[in-house]
């Protein structure tokens, strides 16, 4: 193979709670000489890819267990799997879905049906763009590369997934289920790794967040209200009070930043 490493040094990793729709893709990828494995049940998707450590992943979207996307959000989060190059291989074609993937991390997005033959050349294109990347460094060893738990895996792509939608954060169940757990145990989780609810998380992310804003910009602190999700200025105002003992005016003359913005 010259475009990329030899096949034989190549595993590639699907995803798929229904494997058997792939059979004439898996059949090209084993008889061009590159190791296929095959996992079912995605909510052991981390941990079996932390073990197996493919190449490349083929992923599924729709799956009974959990979706593809927060599979992906979990592989992301995992020191010995963020790395590897993930190929969304489904039925989701609205474009909201497939700019969702690519948003996550995916390095492509195909849609069924789909030519093998397709399929199969960007794999060969990703793996070499991978390794040439990389510069054929060692992968990491000690604490980087060591297996995470779950359950922390699941509680950093929590808070990511709450820091980049802050001004309106989806409801508990709804993060819960798109780092592929349920409320309750989301709950138990922050309570056990943060000591808080996951709410309060949420206000205090909302708080630091604000504190960065107002050392950092000259936005209004209306705008910035606006910005970290609180429903007015005066809310802002309290709350950033009863967290730092000073209102946010305050705060920011205490940074010694210009005040160009209008409270």
């Amino acid at each position: 193979m010259s475009q990329s490493a030899p096949a034989q040094d190549i595993h590639v990793l699907i995803i798929d709670d229904c494997p058997e729709a792939l059979k004439p893709l898996s059949n090209l990828i084993r008889s061009a000489g590159i190791r296929l494995s095959v996992i079912t049940e995605p909510r052991q998707a981390v941990q079996r890819v932390q073990a197996l450590r493919p190449d490349l992943i083929l992923l599924d979207v729709h799956m009974s267990q959990m979706d593809g996307f927060a599979v992906c959000r979990l592989l992301q989060e995992a020191p010995l799997t963020r790395e590897i190059p993930i190929i969304f291989l489904t039925s989701a074609s609205a474009i909201e879905q497939r700019l969702q993937g690519l948003t996550l991390g995916g390095v492509d997005y195909v849609i069924k049906p789909f030519v093998s033959e397709e399929v199969l050349a960007r794999i060969r294109i990703h793996v070499q763009r991978m390794r040439r990347d990389s510069g054929g460094e060692p992968e990491p060893d000690g604490a980087e590369a060591s297996h995470q738990d779950p359950d922390q895996t699941a509680l950093h792509a929590a808070m990511r997934l709450i820091a980049q939608q802050l001004e309106a954060p989806p409801g508990l169940s709804d993060i819960a289920r798109q780092v592929g757990t349920h409320d309750k145990k989301l709950s138990a989780i922050f309570r056990q790794y943060l000591g808080m609810t996951v709410f309060a998380f949420i206000r205090e992310e909302r708080l630091r967040k604000s504190q960065q804003l107002l050392a950092d910009s000259h936005l209004s602190i209306q705008d910035i209200a606006d910005l970290v999700g609180f429903r007015s200025a005066a809310n802002f105002a309290t709350a950033f009070r009863e967290r730092t003992g000073m209102t946010p005016s305050a705060f920011r003359r205490q940074q010694g930043e210009p005040q160009h913005a209008p409270d």
